[in-house]
């Protein structure tokens, strides 16, 4: 799906001011009320707009450490453990991936010791062969989109 200038601007909006009301939004866009909650309703229709509850940090929950576990699966069995990770509160996100595993995971965990039960956890599960992990020191980056949109709309505005 195609977004166009003004579907920009209000992603770059909903990024920058999170918080606001969709009158206030439409005030500051200089756009009708209608005219705003029609596209975020296509929006969200179209899977571009994905949630709007709030970012929570797992560190301010009580789970400061965050690692990357790569997990090799056996062949044929990747929907099934896929399945199992969901059962695990520590996988914040699972994805299938090309490379040197199968599946790569992101967990958090109260500390090191806990770390290691959570990977004991993904060991035992059926179907998994072997399992790497990359402990992350220190967020050089954090999760964001307003680059990516700021730089879609520039390409939409031309």
């Amino acid at each position: 799906m195609a977004v166009d200038a003004l579907d920009t601007r209000i992603l770059q909006l909903l990024l920058q001011q999170p918080r606001t009301s969709v009158r206030e939004y439409a005030r500051i866009l200089g756009i009708a009320r209608g005219t705003l909650q029609a596209r975020l309703d296509r929006l969200e229709r179209d899977g571009v707009i994905t949630g709007t509850g709030p970012a929570l940090a797992p560190a301010a929950l009580g789970h400061p450490v965050l690692a990357f576990v790569h997990i090799e699966v056996t062949q044929g069995h990747l929907d099934e453990v896929g399945d199992a990770l969901a059962a695990v509160p520590e996988i914040v996100e699972a994805f299938s991936v090309t490379g040197g595993g199968d599946l790569m995971t992101r967990v958090v965990a109260r500390d090191n010791a806990h770390l290691e039960d959570v990977i004991q956890t993904l060991i035992s599960l059926p179907g998994v062969v072997r399992t790497r992990t990359d402990v992350a020191l220190r967020e050089r980056v954090p999760y964001r989109l307003l680059p990516l949109v700021e730089s879609i709309g520039r390409t939409a505005a031309n």
